[in-house]
């Protein structure tokens, strides 16, 4: 199973992989190109990533407009809705605006505030079935 975490902060990006190494092969992305880049040759591999963590505030293409450009590749390559990738979106912003706006105009599955701690993280993996409960958090 293969993961990508989006996130343009060094430290973030580190943290959110030591939260989830063992639990898939993890790939990263410095931004939103990088990452719709990324995902299209996971695609094309036929190797899809399963979950993208994907940081809101990104220079370029953030992280809004990169999940939109993701879900019309999805849609563009006839992908069924079940297929798509799971997407947690992380932001240190704490308004709903942004949150609305990830779930109804891109549908991600899901929406952590920095910083982000393991359990709600885990949690969410575990929730979305792309992660099985761990007893050392």
């Amino acid at each position: 199973m293969k993961f990508l975490i989006v996130e343009d902060d060094p430290d973030c990006q580190k943290l959110l992989q030591v939260y989830v190494s063992t639990y898939a092969e993890l790939h990263t992305a410095d931004n939103g190109r990088e990452a719709v880049r990324a995902y299209t040759d996971s695609l094309d591999a036929g190797e899809p990533f399963k979950l993208i963590c994907m940081d809101i505030m990104m220079p370029g293409m953030d992280g809004h407009e990169a999940l939109a450009a993701i879900r019309r590749l999805e849609t563009d390559r006839g992908l069924a809705r079940h297929q798509w990738v799971k997407v947690i979106m992380t932001t240190a912003l704490k308004d709903s605006d942004h949150a609305k706006k990830a779930f109804f105009n891109e549908s991600c599955e899901a929406y952590l505030v920095k910083p982000i701690k393991k359990q709600a993280l885990v949690k969410w993996l575990e929730q979305l079935g792309v992660a099985f409960a761990h007893t050392d958090l």
